[in-house]
């Protein structure tokens, strides 16, 4: 009876581990450190923690881990622009910008994004941190990002894994933020990439109309497809010139078409997209043979893949079948979301591929980088797991009206500005329909000086190649500049 008293009485005072894991919602660890960007020494403030969601009643029911980048030696914050970033999933955490694209360290990688071992970071000579302090947001169950214990899944679920719960708890929590590092006075910018461009978009209008948070731009990085329908014509349809950039990566081209540069190839394939290909997509089952024969032909000739294949599928080529069958001939698959990449598959028969080789190679490497980084150089310190992804599904993906509530945004407020930037190899969220988001988005074309569209000649994360890494953020750092209106100018319209 007293061994079992006093166990009792010890895990009193020194509760079980499992408890103790997920208790720490409100705290942060500061370092400093300082990198070089292009040429200039910049010094700058790390705060790594959690910042808590509170519910209706001003309960804790979660906590959101964060890293917080702040430039040191900056006489005027208020003219300080301050970029939130948010990667997606859902379900992943904001791993991949942070410690590849836009942060002060990045992976030691090869050129191409290919891991190398010892695995590790170095500085990013090509960060924005120069130009913009940054904050790295990890939402609930990704990263150290956790709901209390004591709430059950169904709540878990209900308050935090859908379209619009995430955007509604995000916004209070993006409120918090900027109130205690006291950032109201600073222009403000949102990037999201893949799933996080959805989350960006929404999170516009959410802070505009529920919080008075006004932003001056969004960038939209590998863009899903922001809830704009496309139909039974134009989805299919809108693939062909993502299926001719991969062709011509791997050569696999008729040789008019392989000889030009990729961006002199590719306008053809688009002109006849829009112009030929979704008219006939449209006519379904209704078109004649001789035209669907011709078609086969030229899908055939923009794709690489056979006229007979093409005529199995009806003309409608699944993205799956694409990546298995383009190298099938030479017993490779390509990446899903970026499609340079091999993979090698049990048989050569099938209609899918067994993995998807890219995301394979990038989690080799960022999952050891991102462990180490923040327990070693930021000093943060937890058992808890770090999520790279995690557990969020069921996802809530009705009243996805994201891409509309961008350009509800955009009407309502006319400093706001969009850049999206896409990669060409991208077969997740493929490079024609991001441009297909901004056309459909602004029906009436009033707001396109105020968006614009860069590619890259790389896949999803176009900045793990050090040429994109170098190009992309300096299209950040021009389109930061050219968002902060002019001292005294107005956020109005004039006829």
């Amino acid at each position: 009876m007293n061994r079992i008293l006093a166990i009792a009485l010890l895990c009193l005072v020194f509760p079980l581990q499992a408890q103790q894991l997920n208790t720490d919602m409100d705290s942060t660890v500061t370092t400093y450190g300082q990198v070089t960007i292009k040429g200039t020494p910049v010094k700058y403030k790390a705060v790594t923690g959690k910042q808590p969601v509170w519910d209706e009643k001003g309960k804790i029911i979660a906590g959101l881990f964060f890293t917080y980048y702040e430039r040191t030696g900056i006489s005027n914050r208020a003219k300080r622009p301050l970029v939130i970033s948010f990667n997606g999933g859902p379900g992943s955490a904001s791993v991949w910008m942070h410690i590849a694209y836009t942060g002060p360290k990045i992976l030691s990688i090869d050129d191409e994004g290919y891991p190398v071992q010892p695995y590790g970071i170095k500085d990013n000579p090509y960060s924005i941190l120069d130009v913009a302090d940054i904050v790295y947001v990890n939402p609930v169950n990704t990263a150290y990002s956790r709901a209390i214990d004591s709430m059950d899944s169904k709540e878990v679920s209900k308050r935090f894994f859908g379209v619009n719960p995430d955007i509604e708890y995000l916004a209070t929590w993006i409120n918090t933020f900027v109130t205690r590092q006291n950032r109201w006075e600073s222009p403000k910018y949102l990037i999201g990439e893949s799933y996080g461009t959805p989350r960006v978009s929404g999170l516009s209008l959410e802070l505009q109309n529920s919080h008075w948070m006004y932003l001056n731009g969004v960038i939209l990085v590998s863009p899903t497809g922001l809830g704009i329908e496309r139909g039974t014509a134009v989805e299919p349809a809108n693939y062909l010139p993502y299926y001719s950039a991969a062709a011509w990566f791997h050569k696999k081209l008729p040789s008019d078409l392989q000889s030009k540069d990729l961006t002199d190839m590719l306008p053809e394939v688009e002109k006849y997209t829009v112009e030929e290909l979704i008219p006939i997509m449209a006519k379904g089952g209704s078109i004649s043979e001789a035209d669907r024969k011709a078609t086969a032909s030229r899908l055939a000739r923009y794709t690489g893949l056979s006229e007979k294949v093409i005529l199995e599928h009806n003309l409608r080529i699944p993205k799956r079948f694409f990546w298995k069958e383009l190298l099938r001939d030479e017993g490779y698959t390509i990446g899903r979301l970026d499609s340079r990449y091999l993979g090698l598959d049990k048989e050569d028969a099938g209609e899918r591929p067994d993995y998807s080789p890219e995301l394979t190679t990038w989690l080799h490497s960022f999952t050891p980088a991102i462990n180490y980084y923040i327990k070693n150089v930021l000093k943060y310190d937890t058992d808890l797991h770090y999520n790279m992804f995690g557990p969020v599904r069921p996802w809530d993906r009705s009243g996805n009206e994201t891409g509309d509530n961008l350009r509800q945004a955009m009407s309502q407020n006319p400093y706001l500005h969009v850049m999206v930037q896409s990669g060409y190899y991208d077969g997740g969220t493929d490079y024609f329909n991001s441009k297909y988001n901004l056309w459909q988005m602004d029906l009436s074309g009033k707001l396109k000086d105020r968006m614009s569209w860069i590619g890259y000649r790389s896949g999803h994360m176009m900045y793990l190649r050090k040429e994109d890494l170098e190009n992309a953020n300096e299209h950040i750092r021009e389109f930061i500049e050219k968002t902060i209106p002019a001292v005294g100018q107005p956020a109005q319209y004039k006829r």
